[in-house]
């Protein structure tokens, strides 16, 4: 399978779409962990807050997979 320019350009844009949410949610998650773990060892009864807090940077790799996809199926 012989593959066109074009689409090994969008094959590369897709990928760094991904790699870049993966890195930024990565990035993101390293200090929100790190505080939530003080806070909860501090307070227990704070857990629910700081899992709310951990879990919105998952967002970044979901918009990302999202644009890859959008790259690779051609919508746009």
């Amino acid at each position: 399978m012989v593959l066109s320019l074009e689409s090994a350009i969008l094959a590369v844009a897709a990928s760094i779409a991904i790699a870049g949410g993966l890195i930024g949610t990565g990035m993101a998650q390293q200090g929100i962990g790190a505080a939530g773990m003080g806070i909860i060892a501090e307070k227990p009864e704070k857990f629910g807050q700081v899992l709310i807090f951990f879990v919105i940077p998952e967002t970044l790799w979901i918009i990302g997979f999202v644009l890859g996809l959008i790259l690779l199926l051609g919508i746009l």
